[in-house]
Order: structure tokens, then sequence, then C-alpha cells
């Protein structure tokens, strides 16, 4: 009987163990964060290209490696440049995620660009990378694809699986829809040809998908039109689904500040900040070389006014994760630039 009960014990301890260091894990303390983007100032063939900046309070940021891209990206994409880099820390694994558009406007314009750059970590230091050409790849589903803009990946817990999604543009329309397909194990293309995820009334582009409470809201650049066809209101809307896969139910009100004002804004991105109930909805003004960002607590009502942060660079359309003070201190061994505030 003893021998028995010290077994069924011992079962347990290992079972408890087991889940307290899950519960860990998955409750991971953040120290600060991380902002990937690309560059809006200096010579123009080096802005797109991927670089990084740290800051503790989500404020104040510092740009790594003296401003410099972390990877060049003629290593890892098939244009030579890349726009948009959206990071996303995985869910369930030890990885980290990027994509990009991937596209070189100072080499190829603005008439078109290939697809889409998908890129795995472990380590946020060494980067694997591959590419999809959607033409080349899937030549019935997108031929004469025109533009295939602003990736995002978001894991799907019911699949078990990371979906990306991007807007598609064909040269033979002018309508801008988002499109999705889960990434094959190894992250470096589709399982299967995209296909259509959200279609806005008027078409959209920079898309962020943030689930809350069960639900899930999709962050974009929409506009209004008149029934000539005329655009002449455009910001920042949302819609919102139960389901990745929708139905979604799209909102017409604009959210960002500057609707409806000259000054014009894109690539939306919201991350929630460390140890509170409360989100930063960031945009690109981009005529304007600013970047600014609009609070709220429920992903539904934004604040009235807006936030500036402070940097030592001029970011492009980027996104933000949380990070550790351990992630911090290998960020700062490899590339430098890290405030001291999170090394400490």
């Amino acid at each position: 009987m003893y021998l028995k009960v010290n077994a069924t014990f011992a079962v347990l301890l290992v079972i408890l163990l087991s889940v307290l260091s899950s519960c860990s894990k998955n409750s991971e303390h953040f120290d600060g964060y991380l902002f990937a983007y690309f560059e809006g100032t200096g010579p123009a063939e080096k802005q797109e290209q991927l670089r990084f900046a740290v800051s503790k309070d989500a404020i104040h940021w510092k740009a790594l490696n003296h401003n410099d891209p972390i990877i060049a990206s003629a290593k890892i994409s098939q244009s030579g440049g890349i726009r948009d880099p959206h990071i996303l820390r995985g869910t369930n694994d030890e990885s980290f995620y990027i994509v990009a558009t991937d596209m070189f406007t100072k080499k190829n314009g603005w008439d078109s660009n290939p697809g889409i750059v998908l890129m795995k970590s472990d380590n946020l230091l060494d980067w694997n990378a591959a590419w999809i050409d959607l033409e080349k790849t899937y030549p019935e589903e997108f031929p004469e694809v025109k533009w295939v803009w602003a990736p995002q990946t978001i894991y799907d817990s019911e699949e078990g699986k990371y979906l990306v999604y991007f807007t598609v543009r064909f040269h033979t329309d002018e309508k801008l829809d988002f499109y999705s397909a889960y990434a094959n194990e190894d992250f470096t293309g589709f399982e299967s040809a995209p296909t259509l995820m959200f279609s806005a009334k008027y078409g959209a582009i920079d898309g962020d998908i943030v689930e809350k409470d069960g639900g899930y809201h999709l962050f974009y650049k929409g506009n209004t039109k008149d029934q000539n066809g005329n655009e002449f209101e455009n910001g920042i809307q949302q819609a919102t689904s139960k389901s990745l896969h929708g139905p979604w139910k799209e909102d017409f009100k604009y959210l960002d500040i500057y609707a409806g004002k000259p000054t014009l804004v894109e690539g939306s991105s919201v991350f929630k900040l460390n140890g509170k109930e409360e989100y930063f909805l960031m945009y690109d003004l981009y005529a304007n070389q600013r970047y600014e960002y609009q609070r709220s607590k429920d992903l539904v009502h934004f604040s009235d006014t807006t936030g500036s942060f402070t940097k030592d660079f001029n970011p492009r359309h980027g996104s933000v994760i949380s990070i550790t003070r351990a992630e911090a201190q290998m960020l700062q061994e490899k590339w430098g630039g890290v405030p001291e505030g999170l090394l400490k």
C-alpha cells in the first residue's frame, strides 16, 4: 500500500511540474519591445531592408546596428528589396516568424512585385529565408498578379498552423482584396494556393489581425468612394469575425484621427502593452515622415488624441513584439543599440 501511494504521488508530481513548466512558459514575463521596420530616409537603394529597434516602454526607441539592416534584402528576397515587415512570436514553439513584401521600388518601380518573403528564427538573431512568387507558383489561381502587399502571420489555434494573409491586386482588376494560406511546417511556402479571405467594399491594404476574447479584429487601411467610384476619404478601419475564415463584418467607421484630413496614414499595426490590458494602434504617416499611435483597452474605442514615438530612425510600415530581458541582451551582443534600461 505504501509503495502504491508513493508511485501514484510520483506520477502526480511529474504531471504537476509539467503543467507548471508549461504555464511558466506561456506567461513568460516581458520587459521590452522589438520593432521590425524598413527605413524611410537615406539613400533609396538602402531603405527597403529589414531593420530592428528596441524599447523598454514602447514609446522611446533605439535602432539596433546603427540603423543599418540586420540582414541584406539581396540575401532574402527575389526582388532585392523588402517592405512592410511583420514579426510574430511563435505560439507553442520556440520560433519567431517574419513575413514581408518582396519589392524593390528603387530598381523595379511600383508597377508590380512578385510575392512575399518568409523568414523563421529560433533566436531572433539567425534567420532562414524563402520567398514565394505567387504567379509562378500558382499560375492558374494568380495569373497577371500585380501586387502582393503587406503580408502578416497569425497562429490559428483551431488548426494548429500559421496563417499568412496579404493584399492582392491583379493587372486586370483594380480591386484590392485579402487572400490567405497556411504556411508549411518549415515556413518556406504554403500548403496550398491562397484563397480569398476578405473583400472590403471599397478595397483595402495593410491588414493586421488581433485576437481578443475569442474574436478577431482585422485592422486595415480602407477608403470611401462616391457613386462614381471616386475616393474621397481614407484611413484605418476594422472588420470583426469569430473565425479567421470569416465571415468578416465590415465597420465603415474610421479609427484614426486623421481620416478626412490632409494627413495620410497607412501601415497600421496593433500590439498589447506588457503587463497591461491596453493596446497601441500605431500607424505610418508616410507623407509627413512621422509615426504615431492611439490607445485602446477594448480594440473598439480608441483615444481621440495621438502620441508620438521618440526614436533615432525613421520607420516605415513595421510591427512590434514583446521581448524578455534575456532576448534584449542577446540582441545587444549581436547588433548593439539596446537601451540601458533593458540591460541592467
